[in-house]
């Protein structure tokens, strides 16, 4: 039998975002200077200074000011923000939603069965990034007898379990050291789902991740693949960037070989995790662009009631086309889930050493 749901723990206050329209412009005023790092030049991931531009862009989805800049390196393929918003940056951007994923139990099922193929019967199982706990409510029916806690910078996971959809909350980011020191080598299954594209340190992240498994235990990764052809065909508006909001894209190749250099055993990479919204997503950001903004607290003043109809009356308008782009989506996934144009990539590894390693190595300073 589980153990009786605990009281949510917390490692330390979250960040409250400016939301207001006096907070934005009162940031904004002092410079935009202490929002960005320097600019790198060279690859976080492998210190490589061969790197290129992959594209210039503001926030497509939100508006907020800013041009961000993502680059990639010849070597080893690394895909980053650069310069990086700093974490001033990060606290005024941080209550600006990111598009989300789909939320499919469909999709939840598969990650599921993905390691019940190589774990059957996981005692604990850790969801990194929770949220509100949708995989953990799904996972479920498909580990009827696993222990489910979650794992989340804001407080939606302890309304999670408050819902009794997880067991156990903990408040906070997985290489805080309070949180390594309280859940270390404590669970059979750690999920990684679109996780290490928001992480400051993917790499750290990672390492994270095997020091709460036990050994023996498996590691479930889901990440954008900078490498899918959508990336290339629909350019900027490519959901997945979601700039400013994802300041890595690491691939799948570096992310198997950090496993292995830390004592994993790769089981299975493949392109099941793919997500049928490349089409829909990047036509529905580029017409709302289009239209006349919204009121927005980084607004210097609220749209005028005629720009209001008139925007909600082309956002009906365009329902039609991005539903006709969404049936393309879902009628060209098969192909893409065996495919290039695969836009997630799926990892599952064995902790097969006691524990990873060396520490967490920082990320390489400019």
């Amino acid at each position: 039998m589980s153990a009786p749901p605990q009281p949510p723990v917390r490692t330390q206050p979250t960040a409250s975002p400016g939301r207001s329209r006096a907070a934005w412009f009162a940031a904004l005023a002092a410079g935009t200077d202490e929002l960005y790092e320097p600019r790198r030049e060279d690859c976080p991931w492998c210190g490589s200074h061969r790197l290129r531009t992959r594209l210039r862009t503001g926030d497509l989805r939100h508006r907020t000011p800013g041009r961000f800049t993502v680059d990639a390196c010849r070597d080893c393929g690394h895909t980053f923000q650069n310069p990086r918003l700093t974490a001033q940056g990060l606290a005024l951007h941080h209550g600006v939603p990111g598009p989300g994923l789909p939320a499919a139990r469909r999709h939840h099922r598969s990650a599921a069965h993905a390691v019940r193929l190589r774990c059957p019967e996981p005692e604990s199982w850790l969801d990194v990034g929770t949220g509100h706990a949708d995989f953990p409510a799904t996972a479920r029916e498909v580990f009827p007898y696993t222990s489910f806690d979650g794992l989340d910078p804001t407080p939606r996971v302890e309304r999670a379990r408050a819902a009794e959809r997880v067991e156990e909350a903990f408040v906070g980011r997985l290489t805080d050291p309070h949180i390594r020191t309280l859940l270390r080598a404590r669970y059979d299954v750690v999920s990684l789902l679109h996780q290490l594209e928001h992480a400051p340190d993917p790499r750290a992240e990672l390492r994270a991740a095997l020091h709460v498994l036990r050994p023996g235990g498996h590691l479930l990764v889901e990440t954008t693949d900078p490498g899918s052809l959508f990336a290339a065909l629909l350019g900027r508006w490519w959901p997945p960037y979601d700039q400013p909001r994802r300041p890595h894209l690491p691939t799948p190749a570096n992310l198997c070989a950090e496993l292995r250099a830390q004592g994993c055993t790769v089981l299975a990479v493949d392109r099941a995790g793919h997500l049928p919204h490349d089409l829909a997503g990047a036509l529905g950001t580029a017409l709302s662009h289009a239209l006349p903004a919204p009121d927005t607290p980084w607004r210097a003043t609220p749209p005028t009631p005629l720009q209001r109809r008139l925007r909600q009356a082309l956002l009906r308008a365009a329902v039609p086309p991005v539903a006709a782009a969404g049936a393309a989506d879902r009628a060209l996934a098969p192909l893409a889930r065996h495919s290039r144009l695969a836009n997630t990539c799926r990892i599952l590894a064995r902790k097969d050493t006691a524990s990873p390693p060396g520490l967490p190595r920082q990320t390489p300073t400019p």
